[in-house]
């Protein structure tokens, strides 16, 4: 099995050991994005649609500099801080995916690293 590993200075860069993305045959899968500025590497300020909207671009940037999109993700997986952010989340979310839409699980979690309210990984087709 080949494995092309992704990194692009247009998402923040892995805070541990991992890659921003891997690329296996025709799949590209990506690590958890969270609300991070690529540009300052810290947190975007404001609620979970900000934060929603920094995560997705942070995954488009990854899937772009693997030769994918957002219109080719497969399996998106959501993790909230509050399940009570579900709406507003989805309303961000619903804006970036907006037809052929990919096949998608949502949890509440503990918590997330840099105490982040969302993150986001996903599978695509390159």
């Amino acid at each position: 099995m080949k494995k092309e590993f992704i990194a692009t200075e247009n998402a923040p860069g892995a805070i541990g050991p991992y890659s921003q993305g891997i690329i296996v045959g025709d799949l590209v899968f990506t690590s958890g994005q969270l609300p991070i500025d690529p540009a300052t590497g810290k947190l975007v300020e404001g609620d979970v649609k900000v934060a929603t909207t920094q995560v997705i671009r942070n995954v488009q940037a990854i899937l772009e500099a693997a030769g994918s999109s957002l219109e080719k993700v497969i399996k998106a997986t959501v993790f909230l801080k509050d399940l009570g952010d579900f709406v507003a989340m989805n309303e961000v979310y619903s804006s970036f995916f907006t037809s052929d839409l990919p096949a998608r699980t949502c949890f509440q979690v503990a918590k997330l690293p840099l105490d982040a309210v969302v993150e986001i990984e996903v599978v695509a087709h390159k």
